[in-house]
């Protein structure tokens, strides 16, 4: 059997783009490492350097003994070669020997002919050196492969066994998970420290948390696992217990980390939580269900380092890309923050609107993505314990993880990192890379404590530099004192209004200035804000800033609590009550003595439409012993109105059973909730059918329709335009004599076709009557009023 202290050739395979990390890895840890392949890291140790490496590295898949290397074209010198090899010295007359095989750009193509031969002339060799015809395989596991490559046959023995990602604490799988030796690699090419905060908003299981975990507490990734070898003869149980002491001793188990894995999948987190436990990091993870969009802190110089969704497996297209637009909005709020994102979205900085600082090539198994590197602001000397130095790609190590070594020389070639682009390295704290210049390990050392003092020898501070995304310039601030002015001035006019009306909610500015293309409305001691969108110059980030700006603003010139100023976008092509947000979060207001909930945070709409406060007071005045039927009743607010009236019954139609429990609710606010009052969960065109075939009949009728809708719980889509005359002519049909209509649409361009209108005797417009004085579009919405003949 072979020698313990032998010099071999060791192998680290790895997946493609990870070179030069597994690379760097292997020289901290005082070897001799130097690229050959695509995937492949060589360097040498003897036997007790498998024991350590399989322990230690955290970006490799696993560690390879190089046993035989020779130019073989052709099946014969492929036998007689690896036959005349004695093979004895490594594997044991009972080892199972199974052999893979690759072949690439090699005349011998053939992989299942290759490995058939290999393993008929280990046989013979085995068989000649250990003096036996029988090989009875039933002793540990020595896998052997072979691998052609451009007529160069490599045969190397696999130690690991089972591929280093595998920790063992990963029990559980979730969906789309990322491999612990990449989430590794993500850790190792940011900027994290562990000193710093680092956040994943999209941890799924956890891994990359954990990770990060791992490496602040210089835990061993490989410490609680076995690999094949571990019942190999040439690596003695004492060895594999020393190496394991040794890396226990080493366990930082005095630090206090800041990571935080955030998901809105409960049964991820679940996981992720059982993981962490599993790996000995739940102490140093919190784990939380939060939406991205909702993240914020107060921290400063921290790093989100995450695998977001692609939109292949988890969620369609159009989601994903929403998802990525909010990453600007999210993170100008964090200005001293640097983000790392590895996806296979193509369009990242299309949609961030704001290139990567570098840019690395990953495989995320099997799926090709690219790692964006957007590096924040540098911390200030001093800011941490130590001084802020990054060498080599933003690279860190463990806090001496492994004693002193002899000093081996090594190259350290300029092109390391590979597959980077935009190596612009203003404000990351990066150094140049290397020109190529033989280093040893203790000179490199040097270099870094030289460079460290020169940094600390600087007495002047940095200039402040400004952050990652958003930042505002003095023309925004110019732009929010107009819009503070102006709504000081409008608060002023209407100040006596709201009251002698006994108004509480009420519009207060409406694209006054064309530049701020704002809506914003009072809910009491609420402000609602709204942005329209509108061409100008600012990239997502700074738009975002500029919109923060401009809620503070309002809240500070109206005297609102900011907490209180709620703020969204409305879309040009958005014609339906699109959910935005889940805070579930409902208040009370009141109008005309009626008390309304409102949900100023998930909905594009609020609950309750401002511009109809007019047209409820006339429905009330109509509705006092009356059949009153709403179609496409939203929230129900005019069905309120009725109800209080003293309507004989009503009934509330609209599709969605979310809103049709938001207008029970809103009965129950006001105590007017009775049998006499239906809620009808259907199509509303569906119900209006029904009810001309039944010859059911109503005194008065609100019909308040989408300008579009479409529903997976309807064949037919809506449109206002196409529709309205069918629809009108249906609700003719089941009016009582002298019954009233209220028709009401907000489609700019809508065309009524009273022409083709049947049923009715008396159709007036009454858009001026209807429409608020605090409103300055004035055709904010169309209205009529119809009536059909008294027989």
């Amino acid at each position: 059997m072979s020698d313990p202290t032998k010099t071999l050739t060791l192998v680290a395979a790895c997946a493609f783009g990870l070179e030069a990390i597994v690379k760097r890895e292997l020289i901290a840890m005082g070897y001799d490492a130097r690229g050959s392949q695509p995937g492949r890291v060589e360097f040498h140790g003897n036997w007790s350097d498998v024991c350590k490496t399989n322990q230690w590295l955290r970006t490799a898949d696993r560690v390879l003994v190089k046993v035989i290397e020779f130019d073989s074209a052709d099946f014969d010198s492929l036998f007689e070669t690896v036959r005349d090899h004695d093979w004895s010295s490594t594997i044991p007359v009972d080892a199972q020997f199974p052999v893979t095989g690759r072949s690439r750009l090699s005349q011998l193509s053939s992989v299942p002919a290759v490995q058939r031969t290999v393993k008929k002339a280990i046989v013979e060799s085995l068989q000649r050196e250990h003096n036996t015809n029988e090989l009875p395989e039933t002793g540990a596991v020595y896998k052997i492969d072979v691998a052609l490559l451009n007529d160069t046959a490599t045969l190397t023995l696999d130690t690991t066994g089972d591929s280093l990602h595998k920790r063992g604490y990963r029990k559980l799988t979730g969906r789309a998970p990322i491999k612990e030796t990449l989430a590794a690699a993500l850790v190792d090419l940011s900027v994290w420290k562990p000193e710093r905060m680092l956040v994943d908003p999209f941890c799924g299981t956890g891994t990359i948390p954990i990770e990060a975990a791992m490496i602040g507490m210089n835990i061993a990734p490989g410490l609680n696992r076995k690999f094949s070898c571990s019942d190999w003869p040439q690596l003695p149980a004492e060895m594999w217990q020393e190496s394991i002491d040794d890396a226990k001793s080493k366990i930082r188990r005095d630090v206090d980390l800041q990571i935080i894995g955030s998901d809105i999948d409960e049964d991820a987190l679940e996981m992720a939580m059982y993981h962490a436990r599993q790996a000995g990091v739940d102490n140093q993870i919190h784990f939380r269900k939060k939406r991205f969009e909702e993240f914020s802190s107060q921290q400063k110089y921290g790093c989100i380092v995450t695998n977001p969704p692609y939109g292949e497996r988890l969620q369609d297209i159009r989601e994903v890309q929403t998802l990525y637009e909010s990453f600007p909005a999210v993170l100008q709020k964090l200005e001293t923050w640097s983000l790392f994102v590895i996806t296979n979205v193509l369009a990242v900085e299309k949609i961030f609107q704001k290139s990567a600082t570098r840019r690395r090539k990953l495989f995320n198994g099997r799926i090709e993505c690219t790692y964006y590197q957007y590096l924040g602001p540098r911390p200030p000397k001093g800011y941490f314990d130590d001084d802020y130095i990054e060498p080599d790609n933003a690279h860190h190590q463990s806090p001496e993880p492994f004693e002193k070594v002899t000093p081996i020389v090594t190259t350290l070639p300029a092109s390391e990192t590979v597959c980077d682009t935009n190596e612009s390295t203003a404000n990351t704290g990066e150094r140049e890379e290397s020109s190529g210049a033989e280093l040893n390990v203790e000179q490199s050392v040097n270099v870094w404590e030289a460079a460290k003092q020169k940094r600390t020898a600087k007495s002047k501070p940095k200039p402040e530099v400004a952050p990652l995304f958003g930042g505002l310039q003095a023309k925004d601030h110019e732009q929010a004192d107009l819009f503070r002015s102006r709504l000081v001035k409008r608060a002023r006019h209407l100040r006596r209004w709201p009251t002698k009306r006994g108004i509480t909610c009420f519009r207060l500015y409406e694209r006054d200035i064309p530049e701020i293309p704002l809506v914003v409305d009072r809910y009491e001691n609420h402000l609602h804000i709204t942005e329209y969108e509108r061409p100008h110059e600012r990239d997502l980030g700074r738009h975002a800033s500029w919109l923060e700006l401009m809620r503070t603003t309002a809240a500070e010139a109206l005297g609102i609590d900011p907490e209180n100023a709620h703020l969204k976008s409305r879309n040009h092509d958005s014609r339906q009550y699109e959910k935005v947000d889940n805070q579930q979060g409902r208040i009370e207001v009141q109008e005309a003595g009626l008390t309304f909930l409102v949900n100023l945070t998930d909905y594009v709409d609020t609950g309750l439409f401002l511009d109809h406060r007019t047209t409820r007071l006339m429905v009330h005045s109509e509705a006092n012993g009356t059949r009153f039927l709403n179609l496409f009743a939203y929230t129900g607010s005019f069905t309120v109105f009725a109800a209080d009236a003293d309507a004989d019954s009503t009934v509330t139609v609209d599709l969605s059973k979310n809103y049709l429990q938001w207008a029970e609710d809103n009965l129950k606010a006001n105590k007017l909730a009775g049998p006499e009052h239906k809620f009808v969960a259907m199509d509303c065109m569906e119900y209006l059918k029904r009810c001309v075939s039944k010859k059911k009949k109503f005194d008065l009728i609100v019909v308040d329709p989408p300008t579009y809708s479409n529903s997976k719980r309807t064949d037919d889509d809506w449109d206002v335009q196409q529709r309205h005359v069918e629809m009108l002519n249906m609700i003719a049909q089941i009016l009582t004599p002298g019954g009233v209509v209220f028709f009401s649409t907000n489609f700019r361009r809508f065309k009524f076709q009273e022409e083709l209108l049947v049923g009715f005797n008396e159709i007036l417009e009454i858009s001026k009557q209807t429409v608020p004085d605090d409103f300055r579009n004035k055709r904010i919405h169309r209205c009529w009023r119809m009536e059909k003949a008294s027989s």
